[in-house]
């Protein structure tokens, strides 16, 4: 399915094995990799285009199913599960009605979502108006052509995804390799820093990963980022996500091009964008000295990317003159691919006593 701006299989977590180590195995032969076209698998060789969803019933009051993601690496033997994908996530509501999991109304479907990932509940709404997922409408998304059917997603208990606080080092910006930068948690860990810091203008998109230099001061500071915020050694890990920031010149809070973390996002992940409007309404974050906050009406903060932008209507309260993060909302589309069976080599299963 692509989901989002995203594109993967999704499987039922039951037709997985449960041993992790054999299941990353099995993910891994799926997708082909580590192979940087990913020939042998079903891979895009692009890591927007190899991720996974599991998806299970789920044992939790209130909630219809339990949704994993894995970010298999293209070209390394690595099976990422400390992250989400809020484009996966788009998905999610559509392939528990298409698999039996959640029974369809008529007119929309409200799927109530646990990311396991980051232990938060997720509401999708789906177009189901005959009792059955409507892929087909009018819903246009930047970075996926054409249009498809609305899926609104509704994100609760975002804050601290994996650091278990807004702010993992107690501060809204800290200073590493000579950078400004600020480490934020809500949806999903990430460091954000200014690109005019860096000598650009955050505008580029296919410079930025043609300039090695750069690159490798990104994972710098990203790996010190990293270990400042609990995190502990983030080599091997694609959390947390890097993103470099600059004002708005398309009427957006901002402009932003989001690393996932060693690949520039040809838009911008769902999650990413909670974040970065986190940031915005954060006193004393490098978001928040570069947004337009005149441009933020009615609680909706666009976050402008390279293929356009991308909405993210933000629920605040204020307690204690402190300002909190209620709710994120997005509007995503998905589309059902193809379905069918999967042959991974026998050589990947233990051989039977």
């Amino acid at each position: 399915m692509r989901g989002g701006t995203s594109r993967g299989p999704y499987f039922l977590g039951d037709d997985l094995p449960a041993d992790v180590a054999l299941r990353d195995r099995v993910l891994l032969a799926a997708m082909g990799s580590p192979d940087l076209r990913q020939i042998d698998g079903l891979g895009g060789a692009d890591t927007l285009t190899s991720k996974v969803a599991i998806v299970s019933p789920s044992p939790r009051p209130g909630v219809d199913v339990d949704y994993l993601f894995a970010q298999v690496s293209v070209d390394r033997a690595i099976v990422d599960t400390a992250p989400s994908c809020g484009n996966m996530l788009a998905g999610v509501g559509p392939f528990a009605i298409e698999r039996g999991l959640v029974l369809a109304a008529r007119g929309e479907t409200r799927v109530q979502i646990f990311n396991v990932n980051t232990a938060s509940r997720i509401e999708a709404v789906v177009q189901t108006p005959d009792g059955a997922v409507e892929y087909e409408g009018n819903q246009a998304i930047d970075g996926v052509p054409g249009s498809a059917a609305p899926i609104l997603l509704n994100f609760s208990h975002i804050v601290g995804s994996k650091c278990g606080r807004l702010l993992p080092t107690g501060a809204p910006r800290d200073e590493i390799d000579g950078v400004a930068v600020s480490c934020i948690d809500v949806a999903m860990p990430m460091v954000m820093l200014s690109a005019v810091e860096l000598g650009l203008t955050g505008y580029e998109t296919e410079e930025l990963m043609a300039d090695r230099g750069l690159l490798a001061r990104l994972e710098r500071i990203r790996l010190e980022a990293g270990r400042r915020m609990g995190l502990g050694d983030v080599g091997d890990s694609v959390v947390p996500k890097l993103a470099l920031l600059a004002e708005p010149r398309a009427g957006g809070a901002i402009c932003s091009r989001y690393f996932t973390p060693h690949r520039l996002h040809a838009a911008h992940a769902v999650t990413g964008a909670i974040c970065v409007a986190a940031g915005i309404v954060t006193p004393g974050s490098v978001p928040a000295s570069l947004a337009d906050v005149a441009s933020i009406a009615d609680s909706v903060v666009r976050i402008e990317h390279p293929s356009g932008s991308l909405d993210v209507r933000l629920t605040t309260s204020r307690s204690n003159h402190k300002v909190e993060i209620v709710s994120a909302g997005i509007l995503r589309t998905a589309r059902k691919i193809m379905e069918g069976e999967l042959f991974v080599p026998a050589g990947i299963w233990p051989v039977s006593a």
